[in-house]
């Protein structure tokens, strides 16, 4: 039976590299764990360096910027991630996990409470965008804005770069300790970011963080939908939250690949890439890659090791991963504690369709009731 989340199973298996098209442009993807791993901690012969040319497809009719630091090599990306990222370890504050568990246990019980929820725009989309201000430390009112942006943060049009403009202005005419101040105070290498720079940080913190976590909430109340038994062995103990986190991670691998540009030529997997060639890094592939993973394409709650590559690899490692984590396994938690039961009325999978594969990366809509 074929896995709707990996169409790369097959070129998989014969082949470590395979040739996608995007916009025209083929785009040679690599597929197994351990060569991924070497092309990604190879930073100079594979370069971010490159604006709108990380991701696979186009986002120039959705942004105007450099998304920072994520579209930037060494020594500037280690320079701008280190002034933002000490925000976004936040979520390992005991506090801060308290907030958050409180915040999706009052959440669950909503669904408890109501006679059908609708898990997607109910509950995953609010989840995801009331978290993100305990993050950004910003008023919970600010969720109900971004809920209106849907399930991606950047659509045709400004919508995104016009608010993260206007909240600079706010946060410089009265400063607080929120995420808009702080990139109004901070300093990169003795000066003051310019507007461009600090839109270019908020725009991968707002796009970067939404449908991916939104698709694996939805696919973790699809899964407990259907396998009902393993609600009563994931609240036996904090280590099975732990690990059932990774692994829905690395299960549903929301991401489907980030891609690298060749600076001077190069090889992956034997397989010559010219100087200014793209090279995807095909992330759920990876973590479906049979010769590391047993039963690669199954939820096993309690997989040891998990070396999945759900967050990225290396120097690029998702600065959200922290956020991303909590939110799981305080909903994974929620569920082990107050849910006996999820009945799965209806549900519509989100489908990525690109020119070479077709792949689910989610939910579009989820009908449950909760007990």
């Amino acid at each position: 039976m074929t896995d709707p989340r990996d169409p790369f199973k097959e070129a998989r298996q014969k082949c470590p590299i395979h040739t996608t098209e995007f916009n025209g442009e083929e785009i040679p993807f690599v597929l197994r764990l351990k060569d991924l791993r070497k092309t990604v901690k190879d930073w100079q012969n594979f370069s971010s360096d490159h604006p709108f040319k990380v991701v696979p497809h186009t986002e120039e009719k959705m942004r105007t910027m450099r998304q920072i630091p994520i579209e930037m090599d060494p020594p500037d990306h280690t320079d701008y991630r280190g002034l933002v990222e000490p925000f976004f370890k936040r979520p390992n504050d005991p506090t801060y996990i308290g907030d958050m568990e409180s915040l999706i246990s009052s959440m669950v019980e909503e669904m408890l409470a109501a006679d059908q929820v609708e898990a997607v725009h109910e509950f995953a989309l609010p989840l995801q965008c009331r978290a993100l201000t305990r993050l950004l430390n910003v008023p919970e009112s600010e969720a109900d804005i971004w809920k209106d942006w849907g399930l991606h943060a950047l659509t045709e049009g400004e919508g995104l770069e016009q608010y993260t403009a206007a909240q600079f202005v706010k946060a410089e005419e009265k400063p607080g300790d929120d995420f808009f101040s702080m990139l109004n105070q901070v300093e990169f290498r003795g000066r003051k970011l310019t507007l461009e720079e600090k839109q270019g940080i908020a725009n991968v913190t707002f796009a970067g963080g939404k449908d991916t976590v939104i698709n694996v909430v939805s696919s973790i109340i699809v899964y407990f939908a259907e396998n009902g038994k393993a609600l009563k062995i994931l609240g036996e103990s904090e280590k099975n939250i732990n690990t059932a986190c990774e692994e829905f991670v690395r299960y549903v691998s929301p991401l489907t690949a980030i891609a690298r540009t060749s600076s001077h030529g190069a090889q992956v997997a034997e397989q010559e890439i010219p100087a200014g060639c793209r090279v995807g890094l095909c992330w759920p592939s990876a973590n479906r890659d049979e010769t590391v993973f047993e039963k690669a394409h199954e939820v096993v709650l309690d997989r040891m090791p998990n070396p999945h590559i759900g967050f990225g690899f290396g120097i690029h490692n998702c600065l959200g991963a922290p956020q991303a984590r909590l939110i799981i396994r305080s909903l994974l938690k929620s569920l082990s504690e107050q849910v006996k039961s999820i009945q799965l009325i209806s549900a519509v999978p989100r489908i990525e369709n690109e020119e070479s594969y077709t792949r689910q990366v989610g939910y579009d809509k989820v009908l449950t009731r909760f007990s």
